[in-house]
C-alpha cells in the first residue's frame, strides 16, 4: 500500500492586534462653562506689559517716576508701539498716569485707596476662586499644584521676588480658570496695585511666610475642587492683607 502523506499542520493564525490600554478619563467639571482654554503665544504687547508691570510692582520704577516710551522701548528691547499699548493697559489698572505734554508717570500709593480696593476685591475674588475650583481643566489644576509648591517653597525661603512672581502667575491662572470675563475684567484692575503695595511695605509690616502659606492653602483648595474651602482660604488671605494694610498707616510711603 502506498504510504500515507504526513498530516499537514494548520497554519497558525496571526494574533489579533492588541488594543491600547484605555487611559483613565481626565477629571472634568460638570459645569458647562468649563471648557479647555486655548494656549496662544505671548504677544509683544503682552511681553511689554508683563515686564513693565514687574518693574513697577517690585519698585524698580518707584511711584512718581517719569517714563518715556523711547526709554522703555530701549530698556526692554521691544518696539514703541507694544510699549505704548502696554502703558495704556497699565493706566487702566491705575499703575501708570498718562499726562498730556508731560509723559507717563508711575502712580503714587494711597493707603485709603488700598483699603477700598480690598473691600471690592473680597467680593469679586471670592466669586473667582469658587468658579476656578468648579471650572478649571486638568492642565490648569496641574498648574495650580505647581504654584502651591512654589508658594510653600517661598514660605520656607522667604524669597519675596519668587513669591511675587508666583502670586502674579496665580492671579492670572485664577482669572483664566474661572471663565468669567466680567469678574476677570474687574479683578484685573486690582491685582497689580495690591502686589505693589505689599512689596513696598512687607519688610515693615508683613509676614512673608504666613502670606505665602495662605496662598498655598488657597491653591490647594482649588485643586481639590472644594469651592467652600477656596472661599474660606481667600477670606483668611484677605483678612491678613487688610490687617497688613492698616498696619502700614504709620509707615511713610
Amino acid at each position: 500500500m502506498p504510504a500515507r502523506p504526513a498530516p499537514t499542520k494548520p497554519t497558525p493564525r496571526p494574533a489579533p492586534p492588541r488594543r491600547p490600554t484605555a487611559r483613565p478619563a481626565a477629571r472634568r467639571s460638570s459645569d458647562p462653562l468649563a471648557a479647555a482654554p486655548s494656549t496662544r503665544p505671548e504677544t509683544l504687547t503682552g511681553q511689554a506689559y508683563r515686564k513693565i508691570e514687574e518693574l513697577i510692582v517690585t519698585l524698580e520704577l518707584r511711584p512718581g517716576t517719569a517714563m518715556s516710551e523711547a526709554e522703555l522701548s530701549q530698556r526692554l528691547g521691544i518696539g514703541r508701539t507694544p510699549v505704548r499699548e502696554a502703558l495704556q493697559r497699565l493706566a487702566r489698572e491705575h499703575l501708570v498716569s498718562i499726562l498730556p505734554q508731560r509723559g507717563n508717570l508711575v502712580s503714587e500709593i494711597d493707603v485709603r485707596k488700598q483699603l477700598r480696593l480690598l473691600e471690592t476685591r473680597r467680593e469679586v475674588e471670592r466669586l473667582i476662586v469658587r468658579c476656578a475650583a468648579r471650572r478649571a481643566g486638568d492642565d490648569e489644576l496641574a498648574e495650580f499644584t505647581e504654584l502651591a509648591k512654589a508658594f510653600e517653597a517661598a514660605a520656607i525661603s522667604g524669597d519675596a521676588t519668587a513669591f511675587m512672581r508666583a502670586d502674579k502667575a496665580f492671579n492670572d491662572l485664577s482669572l483664566k480658570a474661572a471663565r468669567n470675563e466680567f469678574a476677570a475684567g474687574a479683578m484685573g484692575l486690582m491685582h497689580g496695585l495690591s502686589r505693589r503695595f505689599w512689596f513696598l511695605h512687607y519688610r515693615q509690616a508683613a509676614d512673608l511666610p504666613a502670606m505665602a502659606a495662605l496662598h498655598g492653602r488657597l491653591a490647594r483648595a482649588i485643586v481639590a475642587r472644594d469651592e467652600a474651602a477656596a472661599a474660606h482660604a481667600l477670606d483668611a488671605l484677605l483678612d491678613n492683607l487688610e490687617e497688613f494694610t492698616k498696619a502700614t498707616v504709620s509707615v511713610e510711603v
